[in-house]
This record gives structure tokens, C-alpha cells and sequence, in this order.
């Protein structure tokens, strides 16, 4: 055979590219919160375009199981077809070293210590004493030079912001 060079390479085909559905899911959650009835709700769902599936929770009271997130995720596993479109799920709980992304994880925490960084102003630490409908009212202590008694004393000031005025608040962590 004149003109033939060496083995025609192989045809490689892969599945056609496929968006999962945003508002399916969300309601396969909703469906399976709704049924577990234990004060679980949605911090964060994700959808890479490569069909990556990121789902965080948390609760109201207390923290989040493994049988709470299996609940949820065999819920999204079992209704969703991989024949359609292939994904990667992972349900998790919201976990104490991300920042806060729900207004409810502020209400659970009442009388922590936040590290807080405002829309507008510096970042400051404070505890959180109260929250009045999305007001959230912090405690900040620090120290002040009285010179009266020539010394230091502590001061508390208190910081009333809205809760859609907060660009990062985080837990601090404390081993106390």
C-alpha cells in the first residue's frame, strides 16, 4: 500500500457536556430537610461546570450528624441520572474555620467571639450578645489609660450592625 503511514489513531468519545439543574437540587434538599425536621438548612450549594456537586449544612441547634448529611445525599444521589449527566457529590457541615455565610450560623452563636470585618470600617473582634431581627449587637472590650486611678481599665463598647453590612465575620476559636 503506497501512502499508508503507520495505525489510524483511535476515536475517543466522551459524554456530551450536561448542566445539572440548580433549582432540581435545591429542591431534592429541601425535600429531605423538610422530612428530617430537625432544624437543618442550607449554608452554601455549589455547582462547578464540571458537574461538581458542593452542598454544606448546618442546624439551628446543635451540630450536624453524618446521618444528616447521608440523608441529604442519598436523596440528591438516588434522584439524580448519572446516565444523563456524570457528578461528584460532596455534603458536609459548614464547619467552624470557614466565615459565616448564613444569617442563622450568627443565631446559633450567640455569645461567641466573632472576628468581624464590615462593609465599611476596620475588622474588629467582639462577642456576640444579641441579635434583633438581621441586627447583630456585638460586646467589644478593650483596654483604656485612666488617669485618674492611673491605670488601665477595661471598657466595653457595644456595635449594633445589620447583618447584610458584614462582609466577613468569622468564630474565633478558643481553647480556653
Amino acid at each position: 500500500m503506497i501512502g499508508t503511514r503507520g495505525r489510524k489513531s483511535p476515536l475517543f468519545f466522551h459524554k456530551h457536556s450536561y448542566m445539572l439543574d440548580r433549582k432540581y437540587i435545591e429542591s431534592l434538599i429541601a425535600e429531605r430537610i423538610a422530612e428530617l425536621d430537625n432544624g437543618l438548612y442550607v449554608v452554601d450549594l455549589r455547582i462547578s461546570a464540571n458537574n461538581i456537586i458542593n452542598v454544606e449544612l448546618d442546624k439551628l441547634k446543635g451540630g450536624v450528624s453524618v446521618s444528616d448529611c447521608m440523608a441529604v445525599s442519598r436523596n440528591i444521589e438516588h434522584n439524580l441520572d448519572r446516565e444523563k449527566a456524570d457528578f461528584e457529590l460532596h455534603v458536609s457541615s459548614a464547619g467552624l474555620d470557614k466565615p459565616i455565610r448564613h444569617i442563622n450560623q450568627f443565631a446559633k452563636n450567640v455569645g461567641r467571639s466573632f472576628k468581624v470585618l464590615p462593609e465599611a470600617g476596620e475588622q474588629f473582634e467582639a462577642e456576640l450578645m444579641k441579635m434583633n431581627e438581621d441586627i447583630l449587637v456585638f460586646k467589644q472590650r478593650h483596654q483604656v489609660r485612666d488617669e485618674v486611678k492611673k491605670k488601665k481599665v477595661w471598657v466595653e463598647d457595644f456595635i449594633e450592625l445589620p447583618y447584610n453590612q458584614i462582609k466577613e465575620a468569622k468564630i474565633v476559636i478558643s481553647f480556653k
